[in-house]
């Protein structure tokens, strides 16, 4: 009775079953720590089972159904000098450490990004998105990471893990070169560059970020208003048609009652003009001395960005882009882009067009 009592106080069948969703390392709890000699050591696919013996990391198990003997205990064998014999019972720590992949991890920059954009000067940039993170050398995250806490969660990591991430997000989006407005189209190439410039800070954790997402890169909401405003200006157009347009509708709308209100302001202003024709007690007022008015003042010369290498040019006027077609710097291929546009087009099919009909084609191939 004695005997079977001292054999229970023994663990012989050593395992994790894992129902949460945030638990990345856990510690195998048992009386003593005391472990029995040929104990069973069972580590499921996505786990693994590290020794902490004497505070020491000792072995590490991947996946798999062990015997613990000396034979698959040679770290532990080596520091208790087990070599002619093994003690049995044994103690030790067993830390089951989760491998799988712990998804949808959020991260963002708690304060604006300062760049320079080639369009619109110094902005503040803000980012946001999502990453995965895993575990890829157990003993390595025990001994940096976890230490001796007995059930570690992702939630605990998580906060360095972000730092990381926006230190490096904030180097990468500042020195890009890119304008702001084709971020959103690059967020992808944007993204591997980060998730390539924190793989050698978080490899000394013993993770790694399998993937990494940016999701949005935004600028503060006043100058976003100002787009706003810039892009419906774009769209208005001609501002006079515009207004021409809204009076006309307004006047076929009898419900509105704005038709009624404008047209007794179009009879108020018919009689001021009337009034002001008229001389002194209803008599033809004088012909008013020829005015010259001056002429209109030329539009401005429409300006244009070249893409290239990922980078962009400019920009530059009709006269310029003719001087770089001419030296071949400009081919209708080339990526383009003006105020106004919904996105960047090659050259030849936009109003650049005409400037290649000048160019000769290539020569014929000789013989």
């Amino acid at each position: 009775m004695v005997f079977d009592f001292l054999k229970g106080e023994f663990v012989d069948v050593i395992s994790w079953l894992d129902d949460t969703r945030d638990t990345m390392v856990w510690r195998f709890e048992r009386r003593g720590q005391a472990i029995k000699y040929g104990a069973k050591l069972t580590v499921r696919e996505g786990q693994a089972a590290v020794f902490i013996h004497e505070g020491q990391l000792a072995d590490v198990f991947g996946p798999g159904l062990y015997m613990l003997e000396t034979n698959n205990l040679p770290v532990m064998t080596t520091l208790q000098h087990w070599d002619h014999g093994f003690q049995s019972p044994f103690k030790s720590e067993v830390y089951f450490v989760n491998t799988t992949r712990f998804n949808d991890q959020k991260w963002g920059t708690k304060n604006p990004i300062m760049a320079r954009d080639p369009e619109f000067g110094p902005v503040r940039l803000r980012a946001f998105g999502t990453y995965s993170m895993r575990v890829t050398d157990p003993g390595r995250f025990m001994t940096e990471v976890v230490g001796t806490d007995g059930e570690f969660t992702a939630d605990e990591i998580s906060l360095q893990i972000r730092n990381v991430i926006v230190q490096a997000a904030s180097q990468v989006l500042a020195g890009s070169g890119i304008p702001v407005l084709d971020m959103a189209a690059n967020t992808g190439d944007l993204g591997k560059v980060i998730a390539g410039a924190i793989g050698p800070k978080v490899a000394e954790y013993g993770l790694s970020i399998p993937e990494f997402y940016i999701e949005n890169i935004s600028l503060p909401e006043e100058v976003e208003k100002a787009l706003d405003r810039r892009t419906s200006m774009g769209v208005v157009g001609d501002l006079n048609r515009y207004m021409q347009f809204q009076t006309a509708e307004a006047m076929g709308n009898p419900a509105s009652g704005a038709g009624s209100a404008m047209a007794t302001g179009a009879g108020l202003g018919v009689g001021m003009g009337m009034a002001q024709n008229m001389g002194p007690w209803g008599a033809p007022a004088a012909p008013p001395a020829a005015q010259h008015t001056p002429p209109p003042p030329p539009p401005a010369a429409r300006e244009w960005h070249i893409a290239e290498n990922g980078a962009t040019k400019g920009p530059f006027d009709e006269a310029a882009l003719a001087g770089i077609v001419a030296s071949g710097g400009l081919s209708r291929t080339t990526m383009v882009w003006s105020a106004g546009m919904e996105g960047w087009k090659p050259a030849g099919e936009t109003d650049l067009a005409p400037l290649f009909a000048r160019v000769p084609p290539p020569p014929p191939p000789a013989g």
